[in-house]
Order: C-alpha cells, then sequence, then structure tokens
C-alpha cells in the first residue's frame, strides 16, 4: 500500500472530525495485540478503507452519510492473518477459498502456489496472482521456489528457477519467496536454490522455510545461515526452540492433517519463550475443514484449547504475522493508518464471528457473506491438464520380483503416520506368488502407485504402503500428489487402481475412490487437477464422499486423503515415491522397493 497526501489528510480530518467517517463501531472492547491490552468502551473510525480514530468517543466523526455499528461490548479483533497456507489444498480457487475463510475472520493470507506452478510453471503462478488481487481481503502471494521440489526425483509439469523468481519479484502482490523445500539444496550451497534466495534478498522480501528434518545439528545451521526467515515444518518443541534461537520464526501450523500446535507450543506455555516470535498457521486445510470447522477462527480456538491464552494466540496471527512481512504499517492491529479489518465477536475462548469488516467494508455477518465476489474465467489450458498415455490396465499395478513362488522378499515400505507429514521407512517381509508381490489386507498392506499425468510418458511406478488399514477390495486415485502433482493411486486391488486412474483421467483430476469395482466417492478438479471453482461447500460435499469412501473401505485416518496426498512428497523424511521410482529421502537416493 502506497499512502497519498490525499489519504492521509482523509484520515486526519477524519480523527480530527473536520471531515464524516464512512463507518463507526461503537462501544466495543478493542483487543489491541500492540499492546496486549483488552480495552473497554472504544470506538473505532474508518475512512477510505483505514483506520483514522480508536478511542472512547468517536461521536464527532459521525454524519449523515456515516454507517454506525453498535459492538454493544462486544470484542474488537483485529482481522486473522494466516501466514502460510496453499489455497490449492482446499480443492477450490483464489475467490472461493475467500468464501470460505472470510466469513470466519480471516482477512489475510500469505499464498504459496507452488502447486499449481508445479503443473503450469509461472503462468499458473501469474494465474493466481491476478485472481487473487480482485478479492476483497488481502491476498498475498509467495513466488514459489522449488519448482520441482527436488530435480531429478521427479517429473514436473514445469520448472521455476533464478529468473523467474527475479521476474515474479517485481510483480504487484508478491510478497516473498514460498517455503524453501529443497533443504539439502540449501545447506550444500546449491547455486539454483542461493540464486532464488538472492534475488528474494535483492527485492527486500521475505523468504519462507520448510526445515523438516529431525537433526538439528549443521545441516540445520547451514539451512538457517542460507537465510530462510520461518519454518513451518517443526513437530517437535524442541524445533520450535532451535528456530525461534536461530532468528527464525516458529509457525505452529494446524491444517486438516498436520497437527503441530499441540507439541510446540510447550515452547511458549512450558519454557516461557518469548511469543512474538512464534506464528501460527494452516498449511493445508480441506474444503470439507473451511466449510464445517472454520479456518484461522479453528486455529485460534485449538491454541487456546492447548494453553494459549487468547490474546497471545491472536498475536500469533494477527501482529507477529504482519511484523513478519513487513506489513505492521497496513495491518495486523487496529490502529490509526492501517486498513479497516476488524472482526467483532462476543467471546474470545470460542471464537466466532459475528460482524468481519475488510477494507473497512462490512463483508460478512453472522456466517453469511453479503457481497459479490469476483467472477474469474480460466483459459483452457489450466483445466486440461491430465495426459495419459493410454488407458491403464491391472497390469501397470502389478509389484514384480525375481525370487521363486513362495519365497520371502525384504520390502521397503512407506509407513504413514497419522496426523503428520514426515513417514516411516518400514521394512517388512513379503511372499513371492508368481513373480509379483500382492497386496496383503491382513498386514495392512497395500499398492501404492504414481501414474505420470503431464507429459503422457506412460510411466506407472509401484511400491508398498503400510497404515491405511485397507479391509476390501479398493482403490483411491488422487492427481493432488505434492509436488508434481502426478497422479497417485493406493488400493488393495489391481483392477480396481487400474479402474480409479482411468475414471480420473476421465473428469481432468481430482480425487476417486473405487470400492467392489464401482466409484463410490468423486472429487473433480478440473483446473489443474487440483481446484474447483464450485462454492467452497459444493466441493466439500464432494470431498467429503471421498473421505467417506476411505471409511467404506475401512480406512480410520483423519483427513486420509491428504495424508495420501503427501506421499509423493520426496523432500520430506523418511520414505516416499515419485514418478521415477522410491525415494528414502534420509540419504536422498532411489531404492528399490523389493530387496530381491
Amino acid at each position: 500500500m502506497t499512502f497519498s497526501t490525499k489519504l492521509t489528510r482523509s484520515l486526519i480530518d477524519v480523527a480530527m472530525g473536520r471531515a464524516c467517517a464512512d463507518l463507526v463501531i461503537r462501544d466495543g472492547r478493542w483487543v489491541s495485540v500492540q499492546s496486549g491490552e483488552m480495552v473497554p468502551h472504544i470506538d473505532i473510525a474508518i475512512v477510505d478503507g483505514h483506520i483514522a480514530y480508536v478511542g472512547s468517543d468517536a461521536s464527532h466523526t459521525v454524519g449523515e452519510k456515516t454507517k454506525v455499528i453498535e459492538a454493544k461490548g462486544r470484542y474488537l479483533v483485529p482481522g486473522l492473518l494466516d501466514g502460510h497456507m496453499h489455497v490449492e489444498s482446499g480443492m477450490v480457487t483464489v475467490t472461493e477459498f475467500v468464501r470460505a475463510a472470510a466469513v470466519r475472520g480471516t482477512t489475510g493470507m500469505f499464498v504459496d502456489p507452488h502447486e499449481i506452478a508445479n503443473v503450469f510453471g509461472l503462468k499458473g503462478v501469474k494465474l493466481m496472482v491476478d485472481e487473487a488481487a480482485k478479492q476483497p481481503i488481502h491476498v498475498w502471494v509467495q513466488m514459489p521456489s522449488c519448482v520441482p521440489s527436488s530435480p531429478g526425483f521427479e517429473t514436473p509439469g514445469a520448472s521455476i528457477g533464478p529468473k523467474e523468481v527475479a521476474e515474479a519479484m517485481t510483480w504487484k502482490g508478491i510478497i516473498g519467496l514460498g517455503e524453501m523445500m529443497n533443504f539439502p539444496g540449501v545447506y550444500m550451497s546449491d547455486k539454483k536454490m542461493l540464486d532464488e534466495m538472492t534475488a528474494t534478498h535483492a527485492a527486500g522480501k521475505t523468504i519462507g522455510g520448510h526445515y523438516p528434518s529431525l537433526d538439528l545439528g549443521l545441516p540445520f545451521h547451514g539451512y538457517v545461515a542460507g537465510g530462510a526467515e520461518d519454518d513451518h515444518e517443526g513437530t517437535r518443541v524442541e524445533d520450535a526452540v532451535a528456530r525461534v534461537r536461530q532468528g527464525m520464526k516458529a509457525m505452529l501450523r494446524y491444517g486438516s492433517a498436520w497437527h503441530d500446535v499441540a507439541s510446540q507450543v510447550k515452547a511458549i506455555t512450558e519454557k516461557k519463550l518469548d511469543s512474538h516470535r512464534f506464528i501460527l498457521c494452516t498449511d493445508d486445510s480441506h474444503a470439507a475443514t473451511l466449510t464445517y470447522e472454520g479456518h484461522m477462527d479453528r486455529v485460534l480456538r485449538h491454541a487456546i484449547g492447548e494453553g494459549l491464552s487468547p490474546m497471545t494466540a491472536l498475536q500469533m496471527m494477527t501482529i507477529n504475522t504482519a511484523e513478519h512481512f513487513g506489513l505492521t504499517k497496513e495491518m495486523g492491529m487496529i490502529a490509526p493508518g492501517r486498513w479497516g479489518d476488524v472482526v467483532l465477536v462476543k467471546d474470545l475462548m470460542n471464537f466466532k464471528a459475528d460482524v468481519v469488516i475488510a477494507k473497512g467494508q462490512v463483508i460478512a455477518e453472522n456466517g453469511e457473506l453479503l457481497i459479490k465476489l469476483p467472477v474469474v474465467k480460466y483459459p483452457k489450458w489450466a483445466t486440461r491438464s491430465v495426459h495419459l498415455k493410454r488407458n491403464l490396465k491391472a497390469a501397470d499395478f502389478a509389484l514384480r520380483t525375481r525370487s521363486a513362488d513362495g519365497a520371502e522378499v525384504e520390502a521397503h515400505v512407506i509407513g504413514v503416520i497419522e496426523n503428520q507429514a514426515p513417514t516411516r521407512h518400514l521394512k517388512m517381509k513379503v511372499k513371492a506368488e508368481g513373480g509379483e508381490v500382492k497386496s496383503d489386507l491382513k498386514r495392512d498392506l497395500a499398492k501404492i502407485a504414481i501414474v505420470e499425468r503431464h507429459r503422457a510418458t506412460g510411466k506407472v511406478t509401484v511400491g508398498l504402503v503400510n497404515g491405511f488399514e485397507f479391509t476390501r477390495k479398493c482403490a483411491i486415485a488422487s492427481t493432488v500428489v505434492h509436488d508434481s502433482h502426478n497422479m497417485i493411486v493406493v488400493g488393495t486391488d489391481d483392477e480396481s487402481m487400474a479402474i480409479a486412474a482411468n475414471e480420473l483421467a476421465k473428469c481432468g483430476g481430482g480425487q476417486v475412490v473405487v470400492l467392489d469395482g464401482e466409484v463410490a466417492g468423486l472429487v473433480d478438479l478440473q483446473i489443474a487437477g487440483l481446484m474447483s471453482n464450485e462454492h467452497a461447500d459444493i466441493v466439500a460435499q464432494k470431498a467429503t464422499s471421498v473421505l467417506e469412501g476411505f471409511k467404506a473401505c475401512g480406512c480410520e485416518l483423519n483427513n486420509p486423503n491428504m495424508q495420501l496426498s503427501l506421499l509423493g512428497l520426496v523432500v520430506i523424511p523418511e520414505l516416499r515415491i515419485s514418478d521415477l521410482g522410491l525415494v528414502d529421502v534420509a540419504n536422498f537416493d532411489f531404492i528399490s522397493v523389493l530387496d530381491d
């Protein structure tokens, strides 16, 4: 935001009573995150979308055309900010994500569109930036840094390098560099990674971090020295402590499937670290979570439940976030000169937005949106992204072995950890049957496959996974597969896996469940195979059919479709699968599925 003489004069004139405000909120309880106080009987006057006056009596700013809201003692909370998130994880567009989140008190989002970047490259990012600029709330975009996330270990639809990063840093709406996922590349001084960070430094913008390793030794120190300024990948209290001590901001995430607040918040509640270096975020929120549970309001309720005071929790999703991105002159607090982003709420302990004001406009009341959102048309190239060489057959999902019938073979198996991004590298004995290794329901051993879908190479890589606890003949396929977003298929039956993959190709991407040979759940995501432009509640209903399909297959994991989406992310330990093979992330090397 650029302050003009005209805006500054308008703010002063309203504050002094020489001009009338557009909007006045009367008699509220001011949540002053900047001072840590709850101040009763406060009025707020807003003009030209910005706060002009915060004080005990704004009657001198009220004119005939001034809209007046009676707060009646309700809390006046700064608009909630999500410091790190991926719109694509909601399975909806930027506009539809805003529709779902804004009514709950979110007035600012810092989004990293590296999902669509892996499919379409720079033009996909520009698509998101242009849509973000049309929103009634603040949507800042971080330029994706690692596309692909791990070169040589996967086949993405596109790639981004220092040249593209430097160009994007000149775009309006780009706030910084998205999470630097290639952490080994950083501590090994990979030129591409360093050049991207240098371009960001030169633009005076923030570098997002991503260090999922549990090793807090020299690799961690090397990563921090590279310039990453925050990190949301911590899962332990010692992770949070280490990051804050080294000058980073610890981002504690509470998304649909990643529940890392409870463990790390102890750095504040028990170890008494200064909370100003901590930020709350979601990272990945499923459409059903947004629709039925909430966005940052959900995170707030959870954080308070884990022992934070309401004030501290609110600071960690308002002023701390704004400060991190250099935006405290614009947002993050209720104070003169800032955007008029205010949420009226009766109860901070059980936060539920009564009135949401963004950029000085009342946009929602009691969970209902009061304004029209932009209508965005997508080009044809954005809706045609699933390219298979041919229809797939059951034989494409066979896991071949050279071992004789009945022989035991040691297999390297991906072990799912519920509600966490990391996986376990399991070693299990499996039996050879007719030159193949098959799924084993009794041992919770299912097939997992990656089907290359960007270049129609026909490549299918098959492995094994433990942790979904399937009990029936079934398969689930998805084109939401971080970060390269090829097609992933998990199942207990090769024929079902082929049906699921072919059904998904027909509808242009999304997620599908096949049970006993029939489609039992489907959410179609035609935009990049990642998003739908239908309303979030409709997408949530379709996504719920997928979750119910998982349950019908015997899987009781929390948000298993999101767990599935990360099994192809070859930068998070310990074991992952890509279209090029099984990846031992701890050693960054390919390994065989079977030791035969």
